[in-house]
């Protein structure tokens, strides 16, 4: 059954971002980007953290100050598996790169982003 393998991200809102990132990168050692830091997982693949300009409207429809990412072993059925419960994404992005993305709302009103990694190429 389609289901959740592990948190992909934490995503939030910050007033100054880079000097969050900077701190994290002093304080606790984080290797950061301008971006936000990942993490590898040995059997979900990576986890990323990255704070978001306060005015970011990426979130949106959401009125919280952050997003979690779940990390899904196959996005379609975890769709339909909402659907049933009457839950319909927001939206849905498909990204050869990184792989299949879509968004729904909790009952608390927090926007959740399902991610489906790309697989590995063979090549790999």
């Amino acid at each position: 059954m389609a289901k959740v393998l592990g948190l992909g991200g934490v995503f939030f809102k910050a007033e100054d971002p880079a000097a969050l990132r900077g701190w994290y990168a002093r304080v606790l050692g984080l290797e950061v980007s301008d971006w936000g830091a990942m993490f590898q997982h040995p059997k979900v693949g990576a986890v990323t953290w990255a704070p978001f300009d306060a005015a970011t409207r990426y979130f949106e429809p959401s009125q919280a100050g952050f997003m979690i990412n779940f990390i899904v072993d196959d996005l379609d059925g975890v769709l339909a598996r909402a659907a049933s419960e009457g839950v319909e994404p927001t939206g849905r992005q498909d990204d050869e790169g990184m792989g299949k993305f879509a968004w729904l709302i909790d009952p608390a009103g927090v926007k959740i982003e399902l991610w489906q990694p790309s697989k590995p190429s063979a090549e790999a």
